[in-house]
Protein backbone atom coordinates (compact mmCIF):
# COMPACT_ATOMS: atom_id res chain seq x y z
CA UNK A 1 0.00 0.00 0.00
CA UNK A 2 1.19 3.50 -0.80
CA UNK A 3 2.44 5.79 1.97
CA UNK A 4 0.01 8.62 2.71
CA UNK A 5 1.73 10.19 5.71
CA UNK A 6 5.29 9.90 7.01
CA UNK A 7 7.01 11.63 9.91
CA UNK A 8 10.74 10.99 10.20
CA UNK A 9 12.61 11.98 13.40
CA UNK A 10 10.29 14.93 13.90
CA UNK A 11 10.85 17.36 16.74
CA UNK A 12 8.92 20.49 17.64
CA UNK A 13 9.69 23.39 19.98
CA UNK A 14 7.39 26.19 21.08
CA UNK A 15 8.48 29.10 23.26
CA UNK A 16 11.74 27.29 24.06
CA UNK A 17 9.82 24.23 25.25
CA UNK A 18 10.41 20.89 23.57
CA UNK A 19 6.97 19.48 22.62
CA UNK A 20 7.95 16.49 20.47
CA UNK A 21 11.07 14.33 20.64
CA UNK A 22 11.98 12.40 17.49
CA UNK A 23 8.59 11.16 16.30
CA UNK A 24 8.55 8.45 13.61
CA UNK A 25 5.12 7.64 12.18
CA UNK A 26 3.92 6.16 8.89
CA UNK A 27 0.34 5.80 7.61
CA UNK A 28 -0.52 3.90 4.43
CA UNK A 29 -3.59 3.98 2.19
CA UNK A 30 -6.53 2.08 3.65
CA UNK A 31 -5.18 2.13 7.22
CA UNK A 32 -7.31 3.55 10.02
CA UNK A 33 -5.22 4.83 12.89
CA UNK A 34 -6.15 5.84 16.40
CA UNK A 35 -3.85 8.32 18.12
CA UNK A 36 -4.14 8.15 21.89
CA UNK A 37 -2.37 9.66 24.86
CA UNK A 38 -2.93 11.82 27.94
CA UNK A 39 -3.49 15.56 27.89
CA UNK A 40 -0.33 17.37 26.86
CA UNK A 41 1.12 14.31 25.14
CA UNK A 42 1.59 16.12 21.82
CA UNK A 43 -1.35 14.62 19.90
CA UNK A 44 -2.63 17.97 18.62
CA UNK A 45 0.85 18.91 17.41
CA UNK A 46 1.22 15.63 15.51
CA UNK A 47 -2.24 16.14 14.02
CA UNK A 48 -1.12 19.59 12.88
CA UNK A 49 1.61 17.93 10.81
CA UNK A 50 -0.89 15.44 9.40
CA UNK A 51 -3.13 18.30 8.30
CA UNK A 52 -0.29 20.31 6.75
CA UNK A 53 -0.86 23.07 9.29
CA UNK A 54 2.31 22.90 11.41
CA UNK A 55 5.94 22.66 10.32
CA UNK A 56 8.44 20.62 12.37
CA UNK A 57 11.40 22.23 14.12
CA UNK A 58 13.57 19.41 12.76
CA UNK A 59 12.99 16.18 10.88
CA UNK A 60 10.80 15.77 7.82
CA UNK A 61 7.06 15.41 7.25
CA UNK A 62 5.64 14.04 4.00
CA UNK A 63 1.89 14.30 3.44
CA UNK A 64 0.44 12.70 0.31
CA UNK A 65 3.92 12.51 -1.16
CA UNK A 66 4.74 16.18 -0.56
CA UNK A 67 7.29 17.44 1.95
CA UNK A 68 6.15 20.22 4.26
CA UNK A 69 8.24 23.29 3.62
CA UNK A 70 8.55 22.48 -0.08
CA UNK A 71 4.90 22.53 -1.17
CA UNK A 72 2.05 25.03 -1.47
CA UNK A 73 0.05 24.20 1.65
CA UNK A 74 -3.39 25.41 0.58
CA UNK A 75 -3.44 23.08 -2.40
CA UNK A 76 -2.26 20.16 -0.25
CA UNK A 77 -4.94 20.77 2.37
CA UNK A 78 -7.66 20.38 -0.26
CA UNK A 79 -6.71 16.68 -0.42
CA UNK A 80 -7.11 16.29 3.34
CA UNK A 81 -10.50 15.95 5.03
CA UNK A 82 -10.73 17.28 8.60
CA UNK A 83 -13.52 16.57 11.08
CA UNK A 84 -13.40 18.97 14.03
CA UNK A 85 -16.41 18.98 16.40
CA UNK A 86 -15.48 22.57 17.32
CA UNK A 87 -16.15 23.66 13.74
CA UNK A 88 -16.14 27.50 14.00
CA UNK A 89 -19.19 28.18 11.85
CA UNK A 90 -21.03 31.40 12.73
CA UNK A 91 -23.62 31.62 9.97
CA UNK A 92 -26.86 29.56 10.07
CA UNK A 93 -25.97 27.50 7.00
CA UNK A 94 -28.02 24.46 6.07
CA UNK A 95 -26.56 20.96 6.25
CA UNK A 96 -26.20 20.95 2.47
CA UNK A 97 -24.39 24.30 2.51
CA UNK A 98 -22.05 23.11 5.27
CA UNK A 99 -21.17 19.98 3.30
CA UNK A 100 -20.47 22.06 0.18
CA UNK A 101 -17.92 24.18 2.07
CA UNK A 102 -15.76 21.05 2.04
CA UNK A 103 -15.26 21.69 -1.68
CA UNK A 104 -14.13 25.28 -1.19
CA UNK A 105 -12.09 24.47 1.92
CA UNK A 106 -13.74 27.31 3.83
CA UNK A 107 -15.90 27.56 6.94
CA UNK A 108 -18.44 29.94 5.39
CA UNK A 109 -19.83 29.82 1.85
CA UNK A 110 -17.63 32.04 -0.36
CA UNK A 111 -19.41 35.01 -1.87
CA UNK A 112 -20.58 34.54 -5.46
CA UNK A 113 -19.56 30.87 -5.44
CA UNK A 114 -21.96 28.29 -6.85
CA UNK A 115 -21.36 24.54 -6.89
CA UNK A 116 -21.26 22.68 -10.17
CA UNK A 117 -24.02 20.16 -10.79
CA UNK A 118 -21.63 17.25 -10.14
CA UNK A 119 -20.47 18.83 -6.85
CA UNK A 120 -24.05 19.33 -5.72
CA UNK A 121 -24.90 15.72 -6.61
CA UNK A 122 -21.85 14.47 -4.70
CA UNK A 123 -22.83 16.45 -1.60
CA UNK A 124 -26.39 15.10 -1.70
CA UNK A 125 -25.08 11.56 -2.19
CA UNK A 126 -22.93 11.81 0.95
CA UNK A 127 -25.72 13.39 2.97
CA UNK A 128 -27.91 10.45 2.02
CA UNK A 129 -25.15 7.91 2.75
CA UNK A 130 -24.71 9.32 6.25
CA UNK A 131 -28.42 9.30 7.01
CA UNK A 132 -28.94 13.06 6.93
CA UNK A 133 -31.29 13.44 3.94
CA UNK A 134 -34.23 14.46 6.12
CA UNK A 135 -32.06 17.17 7.69
CA UNK A 136 -30.38 18.48 4.52
CA UNK A 137 -32.31 21.78 4.59
CA UNK A 138 -32.07 22.22 8.37
CA UNK A 139 -29.82 24.95 9.68
CA UNK A 140 -26.68 24.41 11.72
CA UNK A 141 -27.92 25.92 15.03
CA UNK A 142 -30.88 23.50 15.09
CA UNK A 143 -28.75 20.34 14.79
CA UNK A 144 -27.75 18.09 17.65
CA UNK A 145 -24.04 17.54 18.25
CA UNK A 146 -24.31 14.07 16.75
CA UNK A 147 -26.00 15.39 13.61
CA UNK A 148 -23.29 18.01 13.30
CA UNK A 149 -20.69 15.26 13.53
CA UNK A 150 -22.23 13.33 10.65
CA UNK A 151 -22.56 16.52 8.59
CA UNK A 152 -18.88 17.27 9.19
CA UNK A 153 -17.88 13.79 8.03
CA UNK A 154 -19.85 14.37 4.82
CA UNK A 155 -18.13 17.77 4.49
CA UNK A 156 -14.72 16.15 4.92
CA UNK A 157 -15.45 13.50 2.27
CA UNK A 158 -17.05 15.68 -0.39
CA UNK A 159 -13.70 16.68 -1.88
CA UNK A 160 -12.65 13.01 -2.24
CA UNK A 161 -9.64 13.33 0.10
CA UNK A 162 -6.86 10.77 0.40
CA UNK A 163 -6.43 11.40 4.13
CA UNK A 164 -9.14 11.97 6.74
CA UNK A 165 -8.40 13.46 10.17
CA UNK A 166 -10.92 13.09 12.99
CA UNK A 167 -10.05 15.30 15.95
CA UNK A 168 -11.89 13.89 18.99
CA UNK A 169 -15.07 13.55 16.90
CA UNK A 170 -17.23 12.27 19.77
CA UNK A 171 -16.60 15.30 22.00
CA UNK A 172 -19.80 16.39 23.73
CA UNK A 173 -21.88 13.40 22.61
CA UNK A 174 -24.04 11.23 24.82
CA UNK A 175 -23.67 7.45 24.57
CA UNK A 176 -26.32 6.98 21.87
CA UNK A 177 -24.98 9.81 19.71
CA UNK A 178 -21.44 8.54 20.16
CA UNK A 179 -22.40 5.07 18.96
CA UNK A 180 -24.26 6.50 15.96
CA UNK A 181 -21.20 8.56 15.01
CA UNK A 182 -18.86 5.58 15.37
CA UNK A 183 -21.20 3.54 13.16
CA UNK A 184 -20.93 6.36 10.62
CA UNK A 185 -17.12 6.22 10.76
CA UNK A 186 -17.19 2.44 10.24
CA UNK A 187 -19.55 2.92 7.27
CA UNK A 188 -17.04 5.36 5.80
CA UNK A 189 -14.29 2.75 6.19
CA UNK A 190 -16.35 0.31 4.11
CA UNK A 191 -17.43 2.76 1.41
CA UNK A 192 -13.97 4.39 1.00
CA UNK A 193 -11.53 1.44 1.25
CA UNK A 194 -8.47 3.36 0.00
CA UNK A 195 -8.96 6.31 2.33
CA UNK A 196 -6.47 6.56 5.21
CA UNK A 197 -7.69 8.03 8.48
CA UNK A 198 -6.29 9.24 11.79
CA UNK A 199 -8.67 9.57 14.75
CA UNK A 200 -7.48 11.37 17.88
CA UNK A 201 -9.04 10.52 21.23
CA UNK A 202 -8.28 10.09 24.91
CA UNK A 203 -10.61 7.10 25.32
CA UNK A 204 -10.38 3.55 23.98
CA UNK A 205 -14.18 3.33 24.11
CA UNK A 206 -14.30 5.90 21.31
CA UNK A 207 -12.45 3.75 18.78
CA UNK A 208 -14.51 2.51 15.82
CA UNK A 209 -14.53 -1.20 15.06
CA UNK A 210 -12.67 -0.50 11.82
CA UNK A 211 -9.57 0.78 13.65
CA UNK A 212 -6.58 -1.08 12.19
CA UNK A 213 -3.59 0.65 13.81
CA UNK A 214 -2.77 2.71 16.89
CA UNK A 215 -0.19 5.28 17.93
CA UNK A 216 0.33 5.75 21.67
CA UNK A 217 2.11 8.97 22.55
CA UNK A 218 3.15 10.42 25.90
CA UNK A 219 5.33 13.39 26.85
CA UNK A 220 6.06 14.04 23.18
CA UNK A 221 7.45 10.55 22.51
CA UNK A 222 6.04 7.46 20.82
CA UNK A 223 5.26 4.75 23.37
CA UNK A 224 4.14 2.23 20.73
CA UNK A 225 2.89 2.26 17.13
CA UNK A 226 1.59 -0.45 14.83
CA UNK A 227 -1.36 -2.83 14.48
CA UNK A 228 -3.97 -1.96 17.11
CA UNK A 229 -4.06 -5.33 18.85
CA UNK A 230 -0.29 -5.33 19.41
CA UNK A 231 -0.18 -1.69 20.57
CA UNK A 232 -3.25 -1.43 22.80
CA UNK A 233 -2.01 -3.75 25.54
CA UNK A 234 -2.15 -3.36 29.30
CA UNK A 235 1.57 -2.61 29.46
CA UNK A 236 1.62 -0.02 26.67
CA UNK A 237 -1.51 1.84 27.76
CA UNK A 238 -0.32 1.81 31.37
CA UNK A 239 3.02 3.28 30.27
CA UNK A 240 1.38 5.98 28.15
CA UNK A 241 -1.07 7.15 30.81
CA UNK A 242 1.24 6.47 33.77
CA UNK A 243 -1.50 4.65 35.62
CA UNK A 244 -2.26 0.92 35.85
CA UNK A 245 -4.83 0.22 33.13
CA UNK A 246 -6.55 -2.99 32.06
CA UNK A 247 -7.50 -3.09 28.38
CA UNK A 248 -10.22 -5.28 26.91
CA UNK A 249 -11.01 -5.96 23.25
CA UNK A 250 -14.38 -7.61 22.68
CA UNK A 251 -16.57 -7.86 19.57
CA UNK A 252 -14.41 -5.35 17.74
CA UNK A 253 -14.57 -2.65 20.42
CA UNK A 254 -12.08 -1.54 23.04
CA UNK A 255 -12.50 -0.57 26.66
CA UNK A 256 -10.21 0.36 29.53
CA UNK A 257 -10.44 0.65 33.28
CA UNK A 258 -8.09 1.11 36.21
CA UNK A 259 -6.29 -2.12 37.01
CA UNK A 260 -6.99 -3.93 40.26
CA UNK A 261 -4.16 -3.65 42.74
CA UNK A 262 -3.17 -7.29 42.36
CA UNK A 263 -3.04 -6.90 38.57
CA UNK A 264 -1.07 -3.68 38.89
CA UNK A 265 1.54 -5.37 41.13
CA UNK A 266 1.80 -8.27 38.68
CA UNK A 267 2.26 -5.90 35.75
CA UNK A 268 4.99 -4.07 37.63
Amino acid sequence: MSIVLQLDRVTFRRDRKQILHGIDYTVRAGEHWAMLGPNGAGKSTVLGFCGAVTHPTSGTVHVLGEQLGKVELQALRRSIGHVNPRHPLRSPLTVLEVVLTGITGTVETPSRWEPAAAELARARELIDLLGMTARAADRWPTLSQGERGRALIARALVGDPHLLLLDEPTTGLDVAAREQLLETVDLMHRTHPELASVLVTHHLEELPEGTTHALLIAAGRVVAAGPAESVLTNANVTAAFRHPIEVEHRAGRWSARAARRSSARAAG
